[in-house]
């Protein structure tokens, strides 16, 4: 049998173990990596065939730049996966997603969009699903209050983003929009889920005995839809329709998120995602064919009807506690 070793300093492990005696690893969490995922670097130019790629992933023979290893992530951890892509017409992939388990306790998952017109938008997003996936996989330990726990993971992410800036202040005058994000999460235990969200990234529920939207976005278009000024189609059809009214980010003020817990009586998906598949599957009956799939196929339907924005799918299965 396969000696079990710590994931962390690799050392031996024995199965009863709950820390690493050599580094002092919490054996029972396991989560994406620290910084996100990536997808494989690239190697060798694409087009002189150098070696020598520099940091920002530009060929220092002939200048060429290179596909970032963030434009296409594929991550799989336990029964959770995700994929995230850069689509066919941004020039860098501004999402990012973070995930991890607690073993006996339950999943968290977060799904953030870096703004694009603002600054370092990447990083924003990146820090946001970190330090939130930290605070949720502790609540899980602590078997903290769940809705409590998602509050407190959007004010890490706030801090996270803000720091940010804190640590490259703008200059006088401003250099730009201060880096932001917006943000959906899911933390799931046996018997519950609970869902929060900042701005335009949405949660689904996915299931044979039906489907259906769990967020409302934060948007210019979506508040006037619910005030009764304009039709859904309308919204969705007129150019300030993703105009963020709440977002993560250093200008965005005191942000708390929205949140809900539901206790589903049938098995089924979790499905947080970016606006670049809601922006041509809104409806949870467009994604509900889908559903046997994994994240793979939800991105794939995205890239072929246009692929305008970058792409992230992540999928949290749920059955409930017998």
């Amino acid at each position: 049998m396969d000696t079990l070793k710590c994931p962390e300093c690799f050392a031996p492990v024995a199965p009863e173990d709950r820390f690493c005696e050599a580094c002092g690893r919490n054996l029972l969490v396991r989560r994406t990596p620290l910084g996100g995922p990536t997808g494989p670097a690239q190697a060798s130019c694409i087009l002189c065939g150098s070696p020598d790629i520099d940091d920002e992933d530009y060929c220092t023979q002939c200048g060429r730049h290179q596909p970032s290893a963030r434009d296409r992530v594929e991550y799989t951890l336990g029964a959770v996966s995700g994929v995230s892509d850069r689509g066919k017409r941004r020039a860098r992939n501004e999402d990012s997603m973070a995930f991890g388990h607690v073993a006996g306790k339950g999943v968290a998952a977060v799904v953030c969009d870096g703004v694009a017109s603002s600054e370092r938008a990447e990083q924003a997003s990146q820090a946001a699903a970190d330090a939130a996936v930290d605070v949720l996989l502790n609540a899980l330990i602590d078997t903290a209050d769940p809705e409590q726990a998602m509050v407190d993971a959007v004010a890490a992410s706030c801090f996270a983003v803000e720091q940010l800036v804190e640590n490259e202040p703008l200059e006088a005058g401003g250099r730009g929009v201060a880096p932001s994000c917006t943000f959906v999460s899911v933390l799931v235990t046996e018997t519950t889920a609970t869902i929060g969200w900042v701005g335009d990234s949405r949660a689904y529920w996915l299931s044979d005995e039906g489907s259906k939207q769990l967020t409302t976005d934060d948007t210019w278009a979506a508040q006037l839809v619910a005030e009764g000024v304009l039709t859904e189609e309308q919204a969705r059809t007129d150019r300030r329709a993703h105009v963020l009214s709440r977002w993560i980010g250093a200008d965005a003020g005191r942000v708390e998120p929205q949140v809900m817990t539901l206790q589903p009586t049938s098995p089924g998906m979790f499905l947080l995602c970016s606006d670049g598949l809601h922006n041509y599957r809104p409806q949870p009956e467009d994604l509900q064919p889908l559903l046997p799939c994994g994240p793979e196929e939800f991105v794939k339907v995205a890239l072929e009807a246009g692929g305008h924005d970058n792409i992230t799918v992540v999928l949290v299965p749920f059955a409930p506690a017998s």
